[in-house]
């Protein structure tokens, strides 16, 4: 009997961390996605609320930190047009989200639109319940562009 409701303990509380991990982990995917329109819409000002002070971007062309990327987003040298999401993992460590996107996206570079598919690694830290960006970088997949 003991034995019984012992075990029941251990699964409640297995349960309840779970479906908490899922909530942040679901958190962080929708916050993902807003993200990706205001990269589309230029927003900078939500975007500089999202990235940390210290966050770094990792492009094909090159790596920055927080006000570069805001610039270049601002000025259109990169225009996000379009993010297709067709899966989003988020691993949990701690306070810390690393989330992988595998995208194509549509931009507009140097004038040019593009597409690529890209695997895309963020980084999200939560602190004070906050969630703030660490990390986006893009990694071009060897895969042929989905997007019709």
């Amino acid at each position: 009997m003991k034995a019984s409701i012992f075990g029941l303990c251990f699964f409640i509380i297995g349960a309840l961390s779970a479906s908490a991990q899922t909530k942040a982990e679901q958190d962080v995917i929708n916050l993902s996605k807003e993200k990706w329109q205001w990269m589309a819409d230029k927003n900078v000002d939500k975007l500089a609320t999202l990235f940390d002070a210290k966050s770094m971007f990792v492009h094909m062309g090159g790596s920055w930190g927080k006000e570069q990327e805001l610039n270049v987003i601002k000025s259109g040298n990169i225009w996000y047009k379009k993010a297709e999401v067709y899966s989003a993992t988020v691993n949990m460590i701690g306070n810390t989200a690393i989330l992988l996107n595998d995208i194509d996206l549509v931009a507009v570079v140097g004038g040019n639109e593009v597409v690529n598919p890209f695997m895309v690694t963020e980084v999200y830290v939560n602190e004070n319940g906050k969630w703030t960006m660490g990390s986006l970088t893009f990694s071009k997949l060897m895969r042929p562009v989905k997007l019709k």
